[in-house]
């Protein structure tokens, strides 16, 4: 995560990591002179992030709200370079005042830049920016049940061990590595949270890095009957019988929170849940891999992501990058199906990818891996948390709402939908690839939710005001408070129809007495498929990917295509707001005997809009559906040829303004590679070993008549 700052004041707190306040108060009062390097700047890409670079003993130095102090060191006039390499180099103007400032790649920091940024001089001020409390570093290894350690990282604010008020836990567990979490790093990430006082655990789970034991991808809940009766829910309630037995001045209460797998581990966390937790927050959580997370949708394989994601956890104990020299559009098409590619790898042994290739329907093996259906209770305050554009894990953040919500009688779950792609709440940033929000909405989630959330169920603190769901609504970028998602006070039901002569309509379609055209055709060839997003294509998390911001990418790269239909609105006279669920209701016939659909609701803006919008096809709400699962997830089933069937699947929640001028445009194709396989358009048992013969063009057809109503129902905010 790239870990930028933001403007605050420059008053100090104490045990800050730089100066005492006297210091900072000189350093206020005396501004540097237009000719020194020394002074404030901002982004000028982002502008909620800003530096200060200011002088202290004959040195120089640097830091933001959301990054540490460091040491530049001058390599020549104008030229500077900050540990780990990262080069700080300023412009001047004519008269030789310092009017810029580009900072470098490089560094392994989470704050490190992935590439060079520029930032502009404001003017001299050289107040410190962030509020850096000194948190002290310790480890352990934590005895579960059934004889296992568990490595953690406990940081916690310097002196509190022996003084001060009892501190409350906030725990994060992770596949993913705890050894580069330092005091430096927790105020970084969790600048709120850190400058209030929190004693900070985080662990690696089961099987991974420093920790003992076997790791199981998603483990499943199991029956508790004798010591070795392990799970995720037993080694959290393991951790924080330790924590609250050996770490000293701890408040007795525990916070979990985390982003993706760690969201799925705090959701652990409130499932026969310890007493001492008072407070959990699943981020973009992996719920449900079969159903919408990470590894299907709706029984389409994201053959991609599981290829790169389960050589990271399961062929190793750390999560080294898959890397890729090759577009892998043209590595799995070479390949024909997954079995050929998780062989070309020498995967196909990997636990999770076995479980790929045999077990590729919704079998018992997924759904003991789920986490919804073990949600029948709330038993512990929850605040969910996601993104419109998470390219991992939308779909676990609003499921795991759905199935809280209904036994939610002391009203304490609540739930925050944002602009973002996968953990990107996490960034103080108001972008998201073109996209600008005009806010940094993760900086106001995280100072106005996140923190006050945690503060009044660990420390009994006022200033938590949400009742149940924030929601920030792109188009107008604000945000919106709901009693409930989907929203349903100024809302109404509404139906947009597909039209066969390309036109997208809320009359349906016979209602004016016209009979028409009553379906559209394309062919869909396996040889052919459509990319998913910009070609190259480069491995999930390799060097240059581009995967973490692909569902906001403009879809006028496809949308020329003729192996896909378009259905637009006419330009809008007034604004239209979707807000909720959006599900896709289509009425389909196909000369084949399987077939994928992928239906996008999109947003066209118009030509004059300014840059980079003009014409921008902008993806509001998208899924994918595999044919032969119509009836039954668990039994999948060929389709009859030429048949007219309906194809029903949720899209997931938007909240979306399309403004006066825009155009609303539904699109629909066939394949979406190779992030999801290709379907071989002919039914096979198994499409992930089908050979290539299978592989054949097919006629696709989509209704739009009175006793075929292809459309997607939608909630419309009343005018």
């Amino acid at each position: 995560m790239k870990i930028q700052a933001r403007v605050v004041c420059g008053m100090f707190v104490a045990g800050l990591l730089a100066l005492s306040q006297a210091a900072c108060y000189a350093q206020q009062a005396a501004a540097a002179s237009p000719n020194d390097v020394a002074g404030l700047y901002r982004n000028t890409v982002e502008p909620d992030v800003l530096v200060v670079v200011y002088r202290e003993g004959g040195k120089l130095y640097e830091e933001g709200e959301r990054s540490p102090r460091e040491e530049l060191k001058e390599k020549s006039k104008d030229h500077y370079a900050a540990p780990e390499s990262v080069s700080f180099v300023f412009t001047r103007n004519a008269n030789g005042a310092v009017e810029s400032l580009t900072q470098g790649a490089g560094g392994d920091w989470p704050g490190s830049l992935n590439q060079p940024e520029q930032f502009v001089r404001i003017n001299g001020d050289t107040a410190h920016l962030n509020h850096f409390r000194l948190y002290t570093r310790s480890e352990a290894m934590v005895p579960m049940r059934d004889g296992v350690k568990l490595h953690v990282v406990i940081l916690r604010p310097k002196g509190s061990e022996a003084s001060g008020d009892p501190l409350p836990f906030l725990m994060t567990r992770t596949p993913y590595g705890v050894d580069g979490y330092t005091s430096d790093i927790v105020n970084a990430i969790k600048p709120e949270l850190a400058e209030s006082g929190y004693i900070f655990v985080y662990e690696d789970i089961r099987g991974r890095y420093e920790s003992g034991g076997k790791f199981v991808m998603n483990r499943p809940i199991v029956a508790h009957k004798t010591k070795n009766d392990i799970d995720e829910t037993t080694d959290t309630h393991d951790t924080i019988d330790w924590l609250l037995k050996n770490v000293p001045n701890n408040s007795g209460k525990v916070g979990v929170l985390g982003v993706s797998y760690p969201g799925f581990l705090a959701m652990m966390a409130g499932i026969d849940a310890h007493p001492a937790v008072g407070a959990i927050s699943p981020q973009a959580p992996m719920t449900d891999v079969w159903m919408g997370d990470d590894f299907f949708h709706n029984g389409a394989f994201r053959q991609t992501y599981g290829f790169d994601y389960v050589q990271e956890l399961e062929a190793q104990k750390t999560d080294v990058a898959v890397q890729s020299k090759e577009d892998t559009f043209d590595f799995f098409l070479q390949h024909v199906n997954f079995a050929g590619a998780a062989k070309a790898a020498g995967m196909e042994n990997l636990p999770t990818a076995k479980m790929f290739l045999e077990q590729p329907a919704y079998t018992k093996f997924w759904r003991d891996m789920a986490v919804e259906w073990h949600l029948t209770k709330v038993e512990v305050p929850t605040l969910e948390v996601g993104g419109y554009w998470d390219q991992e894990d939308m779909w676990g953040t609003q499921a795991e709402y759905a199935a809280l919500e209904p036994h939610d009688t002391t009203h304490e779950v609540f739930m925050v939908l944002g602009p973002w792609n996968h953990g990107g709440w996490g960034a103080t940033t108001r972008h998201l690839g073109a996209l600008d929000f005009g806010q940094p909405a993760g900086d106001e989630y995280r100072k106005t939710i996140e923190a006050p959330f945690f503060e009044k169920y660990l420390k009994g603190r006022a200033g938590f005001d949400l009742k149940n769901v924030a929601s920030f609504r792109t188009g107008v970028n604000r945000w919106e408070r709901y009693d409930a998602w989907p929203p349903k006070d100024g809302f109404h039901a509404a139906k947009l129809y597909l039209v066969p002569n390309g036109s997208l309509s809320t009359t349906a379609p016979g209602a004016n007495g016209a009979a028409g055209k009553t379906s559209t055709s394309y062919v869909a060839d396996p040889a052919n498929p459509i990319p998913y997003r910009h070609r190259p294509i480069q491995a999930t998390y390799g060097k240059g990917s581009k995967w973490r911001k692909w569902l906001a990418e403009d879809q006028r790269f496809v949308s020329g295509r003729n192996d896909l239909r378009n259905f637009e609105t006419p330009v809008l006279d007034h604004d239209v707001t979707v807000a909720g669920d959006v599900i896709a209701d289509l009425f389909a016939s196909t000369t084949g005997s399987d077939a994928d659909w992928v239906v996008k609701l999109i947003d066209v803006y118009p030509d004059d809009a300014p840059a980079p919008m003009a014409g921008y096809q902008l993806m509001v709400a998208e899924e994918i559906f595999r044919g032969r699962y119509r009836q039954s997830f668990e039994t999948p089933e060929p389709i009859t040829p030429g048949k007219v069937e309906e194809y029903k699947w949720s899209l997931h929640g938007a909240d979306h303004t399309f403004l006066k001028g825009h155009r609303i445009m539904v699109e629909v194709q066939s394949s979406w590679f190779p992030l999801y396989d290709r379907n071989p358009q002919t039914f096979v048992p198994n499409i992930m070993t089908a050979p290539a013969s299978a592989y054949k063009a097919q006629t696709v057809s989509i209704y739009g008549s009175a006793q075929y109503p292809s459309h997607l129902d939608v909630s419309l905010a009343d005018r």
